[in-house]
């Protein structure tokens, strides 16, 4: 270690990592505002910041498949860190949210726009629909990071358009349902026919399978321009948190071939 610098401390890099799922990998640069904001909270410079992304970077199976090995200095401890979020999406994302709103001095609603005043007549159920809100919430900006804000079908890139769509539903997979690598970022149509088994991404080559349902000789203009001819065609692959092929698999036997 340099003289004058000082470890990183767990929380650190929690905060750190937390701000990794959140960012697309391309913009993990001292100039990203996020960043400089992560680094006024915690009193790092933000190419300090943006130096500790790319030591998780190298940690990053994704990374590692497109030849690109991040940064070479990783601690023991950031390999530890990384580990845990990687073993457990559930348990870590939500830590690392309430670590995050805790030294932003707010409440892990208020920081991922969950409302509380909507669930004023809920009662019992209230504290399980707000933490269901919340993890949403969080999945949402988690995924549609992962894919740069673009549906990874059409290209689409308007956020308001845009859904972070399970492979594995919610209540099919409990310990994935925060993992990015259960996630895919589709526009509302292809997220709707991808839950109801019209479309998959085969597990072996992300290309994309349309439903015989769907391939009918008389089948309309927007039928045709939105499924059938998007038959075979590889999605929009991420930077980082590749689709799972054992997720993936799960909705290929669901699929209505």
């Amino acid at each position: 270690m340099k003289e004058g610098q000082k470890l990183w401390t767990r929380d650190e890099l929690v905060l750190a990592i937390n701000l990794y799922c959140k960012m697309p990998f391309g913009k993990m640069h001292g100039r990203n505002p996020d960043i400089i904001q992560l680094a006024n909270l915690i009193g790092r410079s933000p190419s300090s910041i943006a130096l500790k992304l790319g030591n998780f970077a190298s940690f990053d199976p994704t990374l590692k498949e497109r030849g690109i090995k991040g940064a070479s200095n990783a601690s023991k401890l950031d390999k530890q860190i990384w580990d845990e979020f990687y073993n457990n999406w559930d348990i870590a994302l939500i830590e690392s949210e309430k670590l995050l709103a805790k030294v932003k001095h707010t409440t892990i609603e208020k920081l991922n726009d969950v409302d509380l005043v909507d669930f004023s007549k809920e009662g019992l159920n209230k504290k399980r629909i707000v933490n269901t809100r919340v993890n949403q919430s969080i999945f949402r900006t988690v995924v549609l990071a992962t894919y740069n804000n673009t549906c990874c079908i059409t290209g689409i890139s308007n956020k308001e358009l845009l859904i972070a769509s399970h492979i594995v539903p919610w209540s099919k997979d409990e310990k994935n349902r925060l993992n990015p690598m259960n996630g895919l970022c589709l526009n509302a149509l292809h997220d709707k026919a991808f839950d109801a088994g019209l479309i998959t991404i085969n597990a072996e080559d992300y290309k994309i399978k349309i439903s015989s349902k769907l391939q009918k000789k008389n089948a309309s203009e927007i039928i045709n321009t939105n499924f059938i001819k998007l038959e075979g065609k590889l999605i929009h692959l991420p930077d980082k948190f590749l689709p799972s092929k054992e997720q993936l698999k799960i909705h290929n036997d669901f699929f209505k071939p």
